[in-house]
């Protein structure tokens, strides 16, 4: 095997671990974006009532918005009020835990990424320490996977005891509508961005663990070429 064949082998192989360590940190990129994106989602649920002024009402974590008709001086007007869900409103366990558990989840995120940024600039170095970067692969694994439980259970629960189970969400005295009104619970893109999300996070979990396997496997080929060498000299 000439020099020119070995030298293509290398590159490709530098490019395939360049690639491995690029689509997990994208990957936690993107899931990190995609749970900002969930936890402000203003359609987390969307009910339609049998009711002439307030048709649909779509809840956010924080926020109930709906469309108001008023009536102007002869003219019927459509406004958008945003109503925020605080202690006056009959409060849900699983919009209490679905909060809680995607602020978690986003915190997680960055801890994710400051470790993968370090382990990929311990690699870059001149005489990298496997062990560290190792190290800081697993606590990226650990930290993401734990995060996209959060995730997915904040969103699954969401949808199950929405459409399937029986939830203790209530409206205030003052609000514009009751809850008797309630005819359709639609479905929403909560949940599929959700499974998106858990889905993102785990791609980058595969490709961590590939990146342990790598090192690993390196490892030991440097520990066995070591003993080598020690044993010529000797």
């Amino acid at each position: 095997m000439d020099l020119l064949t070995i030298s293509t082998i290398q590159r490709l192989l530098n490019d395939k671990d360049c690639i491995l360590k690029l689509n997990g940190l994208l990957s936690c990129i993107s899931a990190f974006m995609f749970d900002i994106v969930i936890a402000s989602y203003p359609y987390w649920r969307l009910w339609e009532f049998d009711d002439n002024a307030v048709q649909f009402v779509s809840f956010g974590l924080w926020e109930a918005h709906y469309l108001q008709e008023l009536n102007v001086s002869g003219t019927v007007i459509k406004i958008l009020v945003h109503t925020p869900i605080n202690s006056t409103w009959t409060m849900s366990p699983e919009f209490q835990y679905a909060a809680n558990l995607l602020v978690w989840a986003i915190l997680m995120k960055p801890v994710v990424l400051v470790f993968t940024a370090m382990a990929i600039k311990i690699s870059f170095t001149k005489d990298p320490l496997v062990e560290m970067e190792i190290y800081c692969y697993k606590v990226s694994t650990l930290v993401l996977c734990v995060s996209s439980l959060f995730t997915f259970v904040s969103v699954s629960w969401n949808h199950l005891v929405d459409h399937y189970g029986q939830t203790t969400l209530d409206f205030p005295p003052d609000f514009p509508v009751k809850k008797e009104a309630l005819i359709i619970k639609h479905y929403t893109a909560v949940f599929p961005l959700g499974i998106i999300t858990t889905t993102m996070s785990l791609f980058g979990v595969i490709s961590f663990l590939s990146e342990i396997s790598t090192l690993k496997l390196q490892s030991q080929v440097k520990a066995k070429r070591a003993s080598k060498f020690s044993k010529v000299d000797v």
